[in-house]
């Protein structure tokens, strides 16, 4: 009897509900009027134009449609254009253009806080300060979203996608650029990223700073002035993503900052200036990953202790390994070094000698940076194979027991 009546409350809300359309020619000509006269549950269709409105204030569980990508244009108001605290919203196939700028109050294409199990997909912004801004929400879905920003340094930009205290919310899909960071974590948890192309953004394709439990995959960080920064984190699964051409001065593919009990599977690291920088993390599982033409594959700076390091591809790096402090327990087993030169004469595809992948030039750079330009020079290889002889610098129980003849397969 409760289920039927369940239903029957249901089917009523549904059939209550109505679509209030938005046009220059028709009853209703702005979009905050058909928010004010929407009650739960209705649709507001928004027809093909261009309509200047920001502020436009939800906290109604409706949902916002675009017909032929209708233009909403902040014109540069220090306002944001939707400004969001509903459960059950959605809203999709939009324009967004001319977002204010401010140094002192948050503002963004769409600003939402305290809500729930809402959608916001197929969006375009172009030229925004921050695209989204998400408080407090949970069961959200950020998906198919076009975000585009006109960011000159990192003290004038917004990020594309900003996350403050959330839970379960995904973020999909989604093409980033021009921004100071493409999408930002703090205090983030149960989260999931994917399948999104985050590119020449000034600081980071993605920041993590605080958040537990989240999971990025899939997703392609190119040309940005770093890859990824995962700081102060704990229990992140990051796969099948693609790190690559991140270069500069101090780029990463991959910046990890005391990062604990974590999974880094099946990713592409390709030409970036150093495609991990690892700096006092723990517990954490490198699997399968390529290392593909980097200046460093991996560069220690500080004391990390019971990583894994196995079935790694490790080809064409410069350096493949810097390491400036104890090895403690960390394990590197079973990779694969385009440098290595053994042999294998049981032919079980494993080197019968081990490989040292730490080089004595990698310890000179470390020491003094402005060494790199010696680089290919015959001085270098001669002071390589020197150490490798007779390691006196370098520490020689960090080895490759049973490093692979062969590339692993991607």
């Amino acid at each position: 009897m409760r289920s039927f009546l369940l239903l029957f409350l249901l089917l009523q809300f549904t059939l209550q509900a109505k679509t209030i359309e938005v046009c220059a020619s028709c009853k209703v000509n702005t979009i905050k009027e058909a928010v004010d006269i929407a009650v739960d549950g209705d649709t507001i269709l928004i027809r093909k134009g261009v309509y200047k409105e920001h502020k436009i204030n939800i906290n109604r569980a409706i949902h916002i449609i675009g017909e032929g990508r209708p233009v909403i244009d902040g014109e540069g108001k220090t306002e944001s254009i939707f400004a969001i605290k509903a459960d059950g919203f959605s809203i999709s196939g939009l324009k967004l253009i001319n977002v204010g700028m401010s140094y002192t109050k948050e503002i963004a294409g769409f600003f939402v806080s305290h809500s729930t199990n809402f959608f916001i997909k197929d969006n375009l912004l172009d030229q925004v300060f921050y695209g989204f801004i998400l408080q407090r929400v949970k069961y959200g879905v950020i998906q198919n979203n076009m975000i585009t920003g006109k960011a000159v340094n990192e003290t004038s930009a917004g990020n594309g996608i900003h996350l403050w205290k959330c839970n379960n919310v995904r973020i999909e899909q989604n093409s980033i650029t021009g921004m100071r960071d493409g999408i930002y974590f703090e205090f983030v948890s149960k989260s999931h990223i994917s399948d999104n192309k985050s590119f020449k953004n000034i600081r980071y394709g993605l920041h993590f700073m605080f958040s537990n439990n989240d999971e990025y995959h899939h997703n392609e960080f190119r040309n940005n002035g770093a890859g990824v920064a995962v700081m102060y984190s704990k229990f992140i699964k990051m796969h099948h993503n693609t790190f690559h051409f991140n270069w500069g001065s101090a780029s990463y593919g991959l910046l990890l900052k005391e990062i604990n009990d974590a999974e880094i599977e099946n990713n592409i690291f390709e030409q970036n200036t150093i495609g991990i920088n690892i700096d006092g993390c723990n517990r954490i599982n490198y699997r399968n990953n390529h290392f593909i033409r980097n200046g460093w594959a991996l560069r220690f700076t500080g004391g990390c202790y019971a990583n894994i390091f196995e079935f790694n591809n490790f080809m064409n790096n410069a350096l493949d390994l810097s390491y400036n402090s104890r090895l403690n327990d960390n394990k590197f087993e079973g990779n694969y070094w385009s440098e290595y030169s053994g042999y294998d004469l049981d032919k079980n595809g494993i080197g019968d000698v081990p490989f040292r992948p730490v080089k004595l030039f990698s310890y000179v750079v470390n020491k003094t940076p402005e060494a790199i330009v010696l680089l290919r020079s015959l001085f270098v290889d001669i002071i390589n194979f020197s150490e490798k002889v007779s390691p006196v610098f370098t520490p020689d129980n960090l080895v490759d027991p049973k490093p692979l003849m062969k590339e692993i397969k991607m």
